[in-house]
């Protein structure tokens, strides 16, 4: 982190087989990225290449439908 300090803002978004499903910015998100990681830090200890999957911002589409 120290090499590019906190994330406020960026693009995120989930392709599926070369389609885009959902594009936002992690800005738009409830909670920041920071807020997101000392939480969890609280919960467990949190290493080096460990993911933090969340919720989507609001806006995004259907990921997947069911058959």
């Amino acid at each position: 982190m120290s090499s590019v300090g906190h994330v406020g803002k960026g693009a995120i978004w989930l392709s599926v087989n070369g389609e885009e499903k959902q594009r936002s910015d992690v800005s738009q998100l409830i909670w920041s990225v920071a807020e997101t990681i000392a939480y969890l830090s609280t919960l467990f200890e949190l290493q080096p290449g460990d993911l933090i999957f969340t919720g989507t911002p609001e806006g995004v589409g259907t990921v997947c439908r069911a058959i």
